[in-house]
């Protein structure tokens, strides 16, 4: 394939915006080479500017389930942009929105809408501290929560030591308020615990993580984590930005059948437009202000295009009692496939899969952490991404992120995609 105008694009992308991305993980700063530039987008299959077509498993990282440009969200976001944009002032289309997300949602009494799944993460930290008058919290190593300061800690020397920055401008205050535990690891929970006895307020985790690669949380692992909060006055968050609304109607706890105290929202909630959320029961969700003490606020919160595209969406899923089964159905199909022609051309590998979110790992160790899937083959995966981007296909450009399937693929695109897989395989 030729990229001659995505290289010009950015090329002078990069003399206006630092390293030419507004998100580093689109800078193919982990595989190498030149980003390609999006010019449009059609059910599963994105265009680049130089014309290539492409079957797409980013899916704009998660949102895009029922497929780019999905007509009732187009209709819904063009109606409501003739009516204009923004106003600063309650509208009629946030209740619509929170009402339907409440009686899909188990466990949740109350929404607040903001602009992003950062935004919602961030702030339910803060209402966690808030709602428990305490401090520290309890994070899981390669589960991402956003690039609020509090989440962008690294291990310290031990298990039960404070993190420490990994970007420069975190505080030292901020890292020691944050541990760090290892993922479906419940004796490292209880040792955190142990050492910071009454002083935690929330553990906070991506119930089925999505940014190291997809990894299912271990039987038991989340019942675990359920009984230490409730044993020790710890208020649970679930990180549901990826899987609520992706993984069942009800999200991971639904799928589980296991209750967090506050659950944050973001991808599919937004039907493609920048939109998080996070929710509670009543009693938690009525110390945000402005009838609580916890202060929260956001300008374009509840923007009614978000809102709109937001509604469109949530409605589609909600009125379709078979999308969650077909999507399974096509993700275990893909996996059964590339599996088969990996271990044809043996190829080690590993696959993890949940729902609709599947991740292949160059490794032949079960990858339950952050250290099992950075124990994968980097090299490997950047043959791999490059060789099924010449061949068609766009999956994330980092071996630590899930791929995302869409319902709008077809059989064929899957068939599509295996042989791709195939023809890579042959060259790894």
């Amino acid at each position: 394939m030729q990229y001659k105008r995505s290289s010009a694009l950015f090329a002078q992308a990069e003399k206006v915006i630092p390293g030419g991305v507004n998100s580093p993980v689109r800078a193919f700063g982990a595989v190498g080479g030149t980003p390609i530039f999006i010019q449009k987008a059609q059910g599963p299959y994105l265009i680049d500017e130089d014309g290539n077509q492409y079957i797409d498993y980013i899916n704009s990282w998660g949102p895009m389930i029922l497929g780019h440009a999905f007509q009732p969200v187009v209709d819904a976001v063009v109606e409501k942009t003739k009516l204009g944009t923004s106003f600063g002032t309650p509208t009629e289309i946030e209740t619509k929105i929170a009402e339907l997300a409440v009686s899909m949602v188990p466990n949740i009494d109350k929404i607040r809408f903001v602009n992003s799944g950062t935004e919602a993460c961030m702030s339910a930290v803060r209402l966690a501290r808030g709602f428990s008058g305490k401090d520290k919290i309890i994070k899981f190593a390669g589960c991402y929560h956003g690039h609020s300061d509090s989440f962008l800690i690294q291990a310290g020397s031990g298990a039960v030591t404070f993190g420490s920055p990994n970007s420069p401008g975190v505080t030292k205050g901020t890292a020691k308020d944050t541990l760090l535990a290892r993922y479906n690891d419940l004796e490292n929970v209880k040792e955190l615990i142990q050492a910071n006895s009454n002083e935690i307020a929330c553990i906070i985790l991506e119930p089925v993580a999505g940014n190291m690669g997809c990894i299912p949380p271990k039987p038991n692992f989340l019942k675990g984590l359920r009984d230490l909060c409730s044993e020790n006055n710890i208020l649970l968050i679930f990180d549901e930005v990826m899987t609520g609304f992706r993984l069942s109607k009800g999200g991971v706890q639904q799928l589980y059948g296991i209750q967090a105290d506050i659950v944050c929202f973001g991808k599919v909630i937004g039907g493609g437009l920048p939109v998080g959320a996070f929710a509670a029961r009543e009693e938690i969700m009525n110390y945000l202000a402005p009838i609580g003490p916890v202060y929260q606020a956001g300008t374009l919160s509840g923007n009614p295009l978000a809102m709109a595209a937001g509604l469109a969406m949530l409605q589609a899923l909600n009125n379709d009692d078979e999308v969650y089964k077909r999507l399974e159905e096509k993700t275990a199909y893909l996996h059964k496939g590339i599996s088969k022609v990996l271990n044809d051309n043996h190829v080690v590998h590993t696959i993890n899969r949940v729902g609709s979110m599947i991740s292949v790992h160059f490794c032949e160790t079960e990858v339950k952490d952050f250290q099992s899937a950075a124990e994968g083959n980097n090299n490997t995966f950047k043959k791999f991404f490059h060789g099924m981007l010449e061949n068609g296909i766009y999956i994330a450009p980092s071996a630590f992120e899930t791929w995302f399937i869409t319902d709008a693929l077809t059989y064929d695109d899957l068939d599509k995609t295996i042989e791709a897989v195939g023809k890579v395989a042959k060259t790894l």
